[in-house]
């Protein structure tokens, strides 16, 4: 097991915490992130980009003028593709571009993903967070003690509801469950406070 400090909200240290070594002595390995990133980023993709083929173009159904005689290459419809507001040919049509990886390259991805976090001093363990008046203003005063102003991350189990509240409104805040920890969000982040709730979550996914 390997001990990382705990600090409370003033970012004093109040105890540590102890954590398998298998997730945070796991090697930081960018090409498998990359991967796994891809993946999600697929996974979110619309896919509902469409052109119209000959099919969906209304009419057409009439030549729109005889074979011989007029001088003019031979038509047999105003679908036709050469033809303005005609078809497209070989148009992008909705598809679904989501693909899936082993579990274990996932889980792994996501350790190397703590590691790295680590490594920068971006990740820190705090024991819990607690507003007296549920404000924003106290909010941002929190993460002024980490020097965390911009892409914060904070993986919570169970959070109040006024705490939320006030960490929402801050733009540059993103509150996280445990159970919807992921690769794109950890490295996406510049600063990430682990709740001590989320933990032992964490350890039995990766663990």
């Amino acid at each position: 097991m390997a001990s990382f400090e705990l600090v409370n909200v003033k970012n004093e240290k109040v105890g540590t915490v102890e954590i398998n070594d298998s997730i945070i002595t796991y090697p930081v390995k960018t090409s498998l992130m990359h991967e796994v990133v891809v993946m999600q980023l697929a996974g979110k993709r619309a896919g509902t980009h469409a052109t119209l083929n000959r099919a969906k173009i209304e009419g057409g159904g009439k030549k729109p003028y005889k074979q011989k005689g007029t001088g003019r290459a031979r038509a047999g419809s105003i679908k036709s593709p050469l033809w303005r507001g005609g078809a497209t040919i070989f148009g992008p049509q909705p598809r679904d571009y989501s693909f899936s990886m082993p579990k274990k390259k996932i889980k792994n991805a996501m350790k190397s993903a703590l590691r790295a976090k680590h490594e920068d001093g971006s990740l820190v363990f705090v024991d819990a967070l607690k507003l007296e008046e549920g404000k924003t203003k106290e909010a941002v005063a929190i993460l002024k003690n980490f020097n965390a102003d911009r892409k914060v991350l904070v993986v919570f189990k169970e959070l109040d509801e006024k705490v939320a509240r006030a960490f929402r409104n801050i733009p540059y805040v993103d509150l996280l469950n445990v159970n919807g920890l992921n690769v794109y969000d950890i490295i996406n982040s510049r600063k990430i406070l682990v709740l001590q709730d989320s933990i032992a979550r964490i350890e039995e996914v990766l663990g």
